[in-house]
């Protein structure tokens, strides 16, 4: 019994360590955000978006309402519409969606649209043409202000991730973004996440050479 229970205390000592020296990495797969002048143009005056899903982040949400993302040379259907609205609609692709579209979609920091592409969007009840706002999200980290103090970044820091597993890889390039309204994880794209085989509750460490 007594083994038992040392056991039990060292799980829960490792597991402490390895939640302070690493963070949850989860998959974004392509969405949209949009500001209420889209929304009511999508789904009709005065509508709201319809939460359904909360997501890891504080205060955000998976709405009800869907809608296909239509470019030059091809569509992507039933895409998820992501709460709550914003001031400004952004579309996030990932490369291989933006080359489904026929589109060059740069990658960028979330909300950064200037000299971005526009497209179409369609849902049952209208349709609207946006002039610019679609991007391939830059792969990023999540942060609140106590974890950052904890791996020794700050807020627009740039870092290495390394990833566990089979087909573990090293992520060059990703953002941290610090907020008191965050919660730690780092976010990729699905062609990110088929690369690194990721899997639910994997975990990556910064890699410092």
């Amino acid at each position: 019994m007594e083994t038992q229970n040392l056991n039990v205390i060292v799980e829960e000592i490792v597991k402490e360590l390895r939640n302070k020296t690493s963070f949850i990495i989860e998959a974004s797969a392509r969405h949209v955000h949009l500001d209420q002048e889209t929304v009511e143009a999508l789904f009709g005056d005065g509508h709201e978006l319809t939460p359904v899903k909360p997501l890891s982040q504080p205060g955000q949400f998976v709405s009800k309402e869907r809608v296909t993302v239509l470019g030059p040379n091809g569509q992507l259907e039933n895409v998820a519409v992501l709460g709550p609205v914003r001031k400004q609609s952004q579309v996030e692709v990932s490369l291989t969606d933006a080359r489904t579209l026929g589109i060059l979609a740069p990658i960028r920091e979330s909300g950064d649209l200037d000299q971005t592409p526009g497209i179409t969007l369609i849902s049952r009840g209208g349709r609207i043409n946006l002039d610019s706002g679609v991007i391939v999200a830059q792969r990023h980290i999540h942060m609140t202000p106590e974890d950052a103090h904890l791996f020794g970044v700050a807020n627009g820091d740039i870092v290495s991730v390394k990833t566990p597993g089979s087909r573990g890889l090293i992520f060059e390039n990703v953002v941290i973004r610090v907020s008191k309204k965050f919660a730690t994880r780092m976010h990729v794209d699905f062609d990110e996440a088929n690369a690194c085989n990721l899997g639910k509750g994997m975990r990556g460490t910064i890699y410092k050479k």
